[in-house]
């Protein structure tokens, strides 16, 4: 299951960044309404929660049982996702996801049993290596229904 998500992440990383550059600035950037993010903050928030799980990824090996709080509106307002250009964001999210598929790919095994405390959970750095998978795909099954 992990190296099907490590595949997925792969391909999505390599294919979705082209498809996101060819949606019209207008387009990427409307928000159909004040409480509903853009396309452009949608990837915004995949950014935040690639770095949110970076630091579960690399603190989950080493520390015991950290955990690791994200307020993801707080984090989309505060990176200004909305005012900064399309082909920075897309461009960052590419890359960031990049860096993260090298850090998977290099977890010792043992330690993807090792746990992170989340919202009162504890739940394996494997478990959230698949989820983090899961929940970027949801994303951009969204944008590209739009």
């Amino acid at each position: 299951m992990l190296q099907q998500s490590i595949s997925r992440l792969e391909y999505v990383t390599e294919t979705i960044p082209e498809i996101l550059s060819k949606i019209e600035d207008e387009i990427f950037s409307k928000k159909h309404s004040a409480n509903k993010w853009s396309i452009k903050q949608i990837i915004g928030h995949l950014i935040d929660s690639a770095t949110n799980n970076h630091q579960r990824f690399i603190r989950g090996q080493f520390e015991e049982n950290p955990e690791i709080k994200y307020d993801q509106n707080k984090w989309n307002e505060y990176n200004f996702y909305q005012e900064i250009e399309k082909e920075q964001i897309i461009s960052f999210w590419k890359v960031y996801n990049k860096q993260l598929i090298e850090i998977i790919k290099r977890i010792p095994k043992e330690n993807l049993i090792r746990e992170i405390k989340i919202n009162d959970k504890n739940l394996t750095l494997e478990f959230l290596i698949i989820d983090y998978v899961v929940h970027l795909e949801y994303h951009l099954k969204q944008i590209l229904k739009e």
